[in-house]
This record gives structure tokens, C-alpha cells and sequence, in this order.
């Protein structure tokens, strides 16, 4: 009993440190997308004004990486709630 609450405590700390981890990347991928969001908006007004090629060009690039961005960040949150659901589990288990 006591070695497995061992490595249940031991895979909780790592989830932890996980889910710490996550949440470090996930706040700078969430500035990074409000920064890319207001480039976009600029570039889409700039391209609206202006008409030119070149512009349209821009905005279109900059809103591929808006949706890089928003992609990355509902991964990051996806996997989130996956550890969290497994961090439950296994505090449930521990509580056992």
C-alpha cells in the first residue's frame, strides 16, 4: 500500500509540474495572440484603405498567424483539461 501511494504521489507531482508548465505556455501564447490580433486588424485596415497587393498580401499572412496562434492555444488548453481530468483520477485513487 504504501509503494503505490508512493508513485501515485510521485505522478501527481509530475502532473503538477505539468500542468504549471502548460499554464506558463499557455499565458504566452494567449499575449502573443492578442498582439497578432491587433497586427491583424491594423494590416486588414491598412489593406481596406489602400487596396494594394502588397497589403492584402500582409493581412492575409498575419491572419495565417492569428489562427496559428488561436490553434496552438486550444491545444494547449485541450491538453490542460486532459491532465487536470487525470490529476483528479489519480487523487481520487490516492484518496482510496
Amino acid at each position: 500500500m504504501f509503494r503505490r501511494g508512493s508513485r501515485l504521489e510521485r505522478k501527481l507531482f509530475q502532473l503538477g509540474d505539468e500542468l504549471a508548465r502548460l499554464a506558463e505556455e499557455e499565458r504566452l501564447v494567449a499575449e502573443e495572440l492578442t498582439y497578432h490580433r491587433h497586427l491583424a486588424d491594423d494590416a486588414a485596415r491598412d489593406a481596406a484603405v489602400s487596396g494594394a497587393p502588397l497589403d492584402r498580401r500582409e493581412a492575409g499572412l498575419v491572419a495565417a498567424d492569428v489562427a496559428r496562434f488561436e490553434r496552438r492555444l486550444a491545444e494547449l488548453q485541450r491538453r490542460r483539461r486532459s491532465l487536470e481530468e487525470r490529476r483528479r483520477e489519480l487523487l481520487r485513487r490516492l484518496g482510496d
